[in-house]
């Protein structure tokens, strides 16, 4: 389709996007909005320098690999340098939302009749507390067409829509803030979770009624299945991508394949071909979607790649170089990353607690070397009993330490959709998961 130069690299990605929300707030809209877009980024490689250019122009992408072709400095042997030897080579096409799946060929209308049914179903305005309630609802579809000069040709899909409400409950001047949302790939899948929803509505209500503060401290934790899906994400899945490590000796000597740094209970896996909101067949550099073992029986066994790291560290590529957009320069990113399931009953768990926090949900985390996460709910567990709702600032450790500090690992295992990932100024949507899990130390502030 395109012309390339034969002494220089050279890919194409081209991307047609859609995407619509709608919100309602306190009985008013709020936001509404709908945005087609098409455009594409180019890049050339001459061995020493990366030349990009982005347009919108989509008939003009001969005209930009030809100047930016000129720019660059002609390698006969370019095929054989290191990085672009990485790069992999497949002509696909994974259309998989088409027809009734395909968010596009729902109507304004139609999204708007699923708001106002959520509303009429969940807001109950005659609970006094509540002071702000939202509902919003969204989808966006991204189809994305690569080429290469090494011969690749990849046509994709990818989409999500989403649901959720959230609320601000008000008692004794204090602001509780807490809700439930959806993110799934189909439109068909957003149906049906008035219960649910209700149920969380009521319990952030409880808690914020009833909750109390939490004394500092060391604690034994039980974290709840979407708690240790965010430790798997913030605390180990960002360690994991190896574009971190290229210039920090420290983190190589840290992160060595087959060093055990955690307990033999404890399984890590990124998976890009999962069909959830990390969902990635093939990568922004044409490479196709792997099933990675980072971790398994606390041993290192993996981590993520783009061509750069993998060449570098002298490893194989694992699909992981994204981008946010065609406007962006890809690198290494997450797709949907969990920790397995394991044996352990959850209610046991609990049970043999003596003194302890059940941390039944976050709102946010970060880390590398130390974590931190700020729960939204939690319970303090006395003589093995959920007790008292606890308010507690942040969750903090050692990403190592912690993963020694894991003696139980339950069957509860869940993926969790609604996660955007931010990295160096760009976002990406991502998956995590986890079963419950005990920690017999985790410190409390």
């Amino acid at each position: 389709m395109y012309q390339f130069s034969k002494d220089l690299y050279a890919d194409v990605r081209i991307e047609e996007i859609y995407e619509l929300w709608l919100g309602v707030k306190n009985g008013e809209l709020d936001s509404d909005g709908m945005v087609r877009e098409r455009g594409a980024m180019i890049r050339v490689f001459d061995g020493k320098m990366w030349y990009t250019s982005t347009t919108n122009k989509l008939d003009e992408i001969q005209k930009e690999l030809d100047n930016l072709a000129a720019l660059a400095t002609p390698n006969p042997d370019i095929m054989n340098h290191p990085q672009v030897k990485k790069l992999e080579v497949h002509t696909e096409e994974v259309i998989r939302f088409d027809g009734e799946r395909d968010v596009r060929n729902i109507t304004r209308a139609q999204w708007k009749a699923l708001l106002d049914s959520y509303i009429d179903d969940c807001i109950d305005k005659s609970i006094t507390e509540m002071g702000i309630w939202f509902v919003g609802t969204s989808c966006s579809h991204k189809k994305k067409s690569f080429y290469s000069s090494k011969g690749a040709h990849i046509e994709q899909d990818m989409q999500e829509c989403s649901i959720a409400m959230w609320c601000g409950f008000t008692v004794d001047g204090v602001t509780t803030y807490g809700g439930k949302g959806y993110v799934e790939l189909e439109p068909s899948k957003l149906y049906g979770h008035e219960e649910e929803i209700i149920k969380e509505r009521d319990r952030y209500l409880d808690f914020a009624r009833h909750a109390v503060q939490a004394e500092p401290g060391v604690y034994t934790c039980v974290l709840a299945p979407c708690v240790t899906a965010m430790f798997a994400h913030e605390s180990f899945g960002h360690k994991s991508e190896a574009d971190y490590m290229l210039n920090d000796k420290t983190l190589q000597e840290e992160w060595v394949m087959g060093k055990k740094v955690g307990s033999e209970k404890v399984f890590f896996c990124d998976d890009g071909s999962m069909m959830n909101h990390g969902y990635t067949p093939y990568d922004d550099e044409g490479s196709k979607a792997k099933k990675v073992w980072l971790m398994k029986d606390g041993v290192l066994t993996g981590r993520l790649h783009d061509a750069k790291s993998a060449m570098t560290l002298e490893e194989d590529l694992t699909g992981n170089c994204r981008a946010q957009s065609y406007s962006h320069f890809p690198m290494v990113r997450m797709t949907n990353t969990y920790m397995a399931a394991g044996t352990d009953d959850p209610e046991q768990m609990i049970k043999e607690v003596k003194d302890g926090i059940y941390v039944y949900m976050v709102q946010h985390g970060s880390g590398l070397a130390t974590f931190t996460m700020k729960p939204s709910i939690c319970y303090r567990i006395r003589d093995g009993k959920l007790c008292e709702p606890l308010r507690v600032n942040v969750l903090t450790g050692s990403v190592f330490e912690t993963l020694f500090e894991i003696d139980a690992v339950g069957t509860d295992f869940e993926m969790f959709n609604a996660y955007t990932c931010g990295k160096n100024g760009q976002s990406a949507p991502v998956s995590a998961g986890g079963p419950s899990i005990r920690v017999k130390k985790l410190t409390v502030n």
